[in-house]
């Protein structure tokens, strides 16, 4: 193997840059040419592919989102777009493909190792939930990114004595809401992954109040409902809970990344180049405690699910009142 290439795809995370920049410079250190395709998987299909040097990604590893690009592109869904990508990859005699991104992105991972094409997937999301790894790239930054906003509501939430729910990103995981809402100290923790009754939630909210607190914080992921959704169903329990509503949106995917997110992002990124060195491919690679590992993409993919630490829940309950 000589030549391999690497893209970005699905939402951005912080560190994917950090993760190019390790696959361009390991990859060259160890005598392959490196090609960058921009626009994910739209631009492998259209051949949006340059080969890159060290110097194309120096002072990339502090910098947010992801300078080759992202772009939606639901045909790659379908055997044909696959098998043109393919034949972009073979254009330009690339042997090799690294793939930076969420679930979508490991789709499409997986559908080019079922059409032999050797492919490696790196985790980087900021929702935190793919299989195969603790944690993804990206998701430090993002909750470091929430925990300093909430922080902030905490002070004009005190000020007014108000409840404020913040509904945060995670599509249908609740991680970011699980960290964020620990390292808050937020009253309540709401996830898709548990059920919840909000009379309870309710009625904690009022037992808060008796007790003495003068504000409240309610962290919501968007997969259990929006936040406007939410404010509305308990307002209808008690009006004067004097709720406000924070959509953080996507400044959770922004900012330069974390100390954690590079490092990690470095780690896997140079893990990939190491496995194709040895002809390996058809694996996604992650982190388990602190070790590198690394698992078949199709079976990860296909049998694998994302457990959240649901004992920060129970913490939560325990420490939050």
């Amino acid at each position: 193997m000589k030549r391999i290439a690497v893209l970005t795809s699905g939402g951005d995370a912080p560190g994917m840059n950090a993760a190019v920049r390790a696959i361009v410079r390991k990859g060259i250190y160890e005598g392959f040419e490196v090609y960058g395709i921009n626009y994910g998987y739209a631009g492998l299909v259209a051949g949006d592919i340059r080969k890159m040097e060290a110097s194309d990604v120096g002072d990339m590893i502090g910098r947010g989102g992801t300078f080759l690009y992202s772009a939606r592109y639901p045909e790659f869904a379908h055997r044909e777009g696959q098998e043109k990508g393919i034949e972009q990859l073979k254009k330009f005699g690339i042997e090799g493909l690294v793939v930076i991104g969420g679930d979508g992105s490991y789709q499409g991972a997986v559908a080019l190792t079922k059409l032999g094409f050797p492919t490696i997937g790196v985790p980087g999301t900021i929702d935190n939930d793919i299989p195969g790894t603790d944690y993804t790239i990206g998701f430090d930054t993002a909750i470091n990114t929430v925990l300093e906003a909430v922080d902030r509501l905490r002070d004009t939430a005190t000020s007014h004595v108000r409840t404020f729910i913040v509904e945060v990103m995670g599509r249908n995981a609740g991680d970011i809401a699980l960290w964020t809402g620990i390292g808050s100290g937020a009253e309540q923790i709401l996830i898709p992954e548990q059920e919840f009754d909000i009379a309870e939630v309710a009625k904690d909210l009022k037992r808060g109040r008796l007790n003495g607190k003068k504000h409240t914080i309610i962290l919501l992921a968007e997969g259990v409902m929006s936040g406007d959704e939410f404010a509305k169903k308990l307002w209808e329990y008690d009006e004067d809970f004097h709720t406000r509503v924070t959509v953080l949106g996507h400044v959770q995917r922004g900012g330069s990344p974390t100390a954690r997110d590079r490092v990690l992002a470095s780690r896997l990124g140079a893990k990939a180049i190491d496995l194709l060195k040895e002809g390996v491919g058809g694996v996604c690679v992650g982190v388990r405690g602190e070790e590198v590992v690394y698992n078949d993409i199709v079976e990860t993919l296909a049998n694998g699910k994302h457990v959240p630490n649901l004992e920060l829940y129970q913490l939560n309950k325990e420490i939050s009142f």
